[in-house]
């Protein structure tokens, strides 16, 4: 098995992960949004931790993705990657999506250490991460029985 072979399938893997992590982070972060004393409870905390530390576990195996794939030599090669709609969702768009989903993640989390009441900016924060890895998120390799 090569060396891409297993990046990708480990990329794949992860992502499963973060769409259940991710799922926990923003049901916690809307019932604690919704809550009266609006106080972030340890539910909160920890899928914001587990949900950032798996962002970025993602982030380190999509950049070893990027670095070994041949299909960016191959449209670096050609001219075409900013030309080929595929190709610029997968090594521009994708990456960029995810970079930001990773970084308000880290401000997320670092609020949610500091703070012991929620802010509405940080939900607004934490809404647009889950917005920009939903955007980037490739539905149709992941699920591909689904949009056969």
């Amino acid at each position: 098995m090569d060396t891409f072979k297993i990046i990708t399938e480990a990329h794949k893997g992860f992502a499963y992960l973060i769409l259940l992590s991710g799922i926990i982070f923003i049901v916690a972060l809307l019932m604690t949004m919704f809550g009266y004393s609006g106080k972030i409870k340890k539910l909160l905390r920890t899928s914001t931790l587990i949900t950032m530390i798996l962002f970025h576990v993602q982030l380190i195996v999509g950049i070893f993705m990027l670095v070994f794939s041949p299909g960016l030599k191959g449209a670096l090669e050609t001219g075409t990657l900013m030309s080929n709609a595929a190709s610029r969702f997968s090594y521009v768009e994708h990456p960029v999506s995810m970079l930001i989903g990773v970084v308000l993640m880290t401000i997320i989390n670092k609020y949610m250490k500091s703070h012991e009441t929620l802010a509405m900016k940080i939900v607004i924060m934490g809404l647009i991460a889950v917005a920009f890895f939903a955007y980037a998120f490739p539905w149709s390799r992941v699920f591909p029985s689904l949009f056969a």
